[in-house]
């Protein structure tokens, strides 16, 4: 009766939440771990062996109905999502460009009160700390997605967010141009000009160098509303916190503690106002918390008079590149490449 029962149409696969997958598909679906197994076990009756004359009428059933959420890998979506974070990037250096023009002299104008650069004596050493925990931490938020077995639905939310994130900030540091915060962060020369050969030429340099001022490119100031210093390590950690196996918190707490380094290093070095930092943290939280929020909840991915959250203005973008996600995406995990597959093979199930 117990294997029957398993066979019913609808009956529910039991699953690990965090669980190493052994090998990539090639598929056009990420393939649960246990659908082979339960193709391969229809018809069969325990103690019973294929072909067997005993009297057994063996009936053809179909496979079981899932009630499972499918997950489409949809690449194409994937390439869409980063050419939208890169147009926005562009954007928003193009937009740095122009506000180094419009930046107030600091030998005539100074710097904000701030309750916290007022009394922090500036210190330029702390920028490159905080620019060496953003690489650290970008960097692996990076391998947690591409050992993720639905990397690419991952990869697509975040060049999204991304994108979303500089497309807002190109607006907030050009609208309103801030005094320089610090006394001696090295500033080039301005040209009295804003012709399209010089934001061109602005923007590469500002590209080459990953817009980090340790690179020794980023030299144009006026980039304060909001910080992209807080913007990234506070995503990193959200990535890190959201898509990694859950037993590894420790490193969860690791991520955490160096994001409020970096954010405390950026203050010490007078790199952002203070206010530039909240409303760094503020804006990314919010967005990814409404994001997933709205990601998971199949009922919230449609237009309706009680949906409020249909009216942000990105629905319709987040719309179409979630409407095939299925539900929340497991933490599950899987090697990226197609090679060595006979070493994992051996081993395809293992728990995270």
């Amino acid at each position: 009766m117990e294997a029957a029962a398993g066979l019913l149409p609808g009956a529910p696969l039991s699953k690990s939440k965090d669980k190493w997958s052994g090998v990539a598909s090639g598929s056009d679906y990420y393939e649960d771990d246990e659908d082979e197994k339960d193709i391969e076990g229809l018809g069969r009756h325990p103690g019973i062996p294929n072909g067997s004359s005993s009297g057994i009428v063996k009936i053809d059933m179909p496979a079981p109905l899932r009630e499972e959420p499918r997950f489409p890998k949809e690449k194409w979506k994937t390439f869409l999502a980063f050419l939208f974070m890169v147009v926005n990037f562009i954007l928003t250096t193009a937009s740095l460009a122009m506000v180094h023009e419009r930046v107030p002299d600091r030998n005539t104008y100074g710097s904000l009160p701030d309750v916290v650069l007022d009394n922090v004596t500036a210190q330029d050493w702390a920028l490159n700390v905080s620019e060496v925990l953003i690489m650290i931490m970008s960097n692996s938020a990076m391998v947690f997605i591409i050992f993720h077995k639905h990397r690419f639905i991952i990869a697509r939310r975040i060049f999204l967010l991304m994108g979303l994130l500089y497309m807002m900030r190109s607006v907030t540091m050009y609208v309103t141009v801030l005094p320089i915060a610090s006394k001696t962060y090295y500033c080039s020369p301005k040209a009295n000009n804003t012709s399209p050969l010089l934001v061109t030429k602005r923007v590469l340099q500002l590209i080459s160098g990953f817009g980090l001022s340790i690179n020794g490119k980023h030299t144009y100031c006026g980039d304060y509303i909001y910080s992209g210093h807080t913007v990234v390590l506070v995503l990193s950690y959200l990535i890190i916190k959201e898509y990694s196996p859950r037993r590894c918190q420790p490193i969860h707490w690791l991520a955490g503690l160096a994001v409020l380094v970096g954010v405390i290093m950026v203050l010490v070095a007078h790199g952002h106002y203070t206010v530039d930092v909240l409303i760094a943290y503020y804006v990314t939280t919010r967005l990814w918390y409404i994001y997933h929020t709205l990601a998971n909840n199949p009922n919230l991915k449609q237009y309706g008079p009680n949906n409020f959250l249909a009216r942000l203005w990105w629905f319709s973008i987040f719309k179409y590149f979630e409407k095939n996600v299925g539900g929340t995406v497991p933490r599950q995990y899987d090697w990226p490449l197609p090679w060595p597959r006979r070493f994992l093979a051996k081993h395809p199930n293992r728990d995270s």
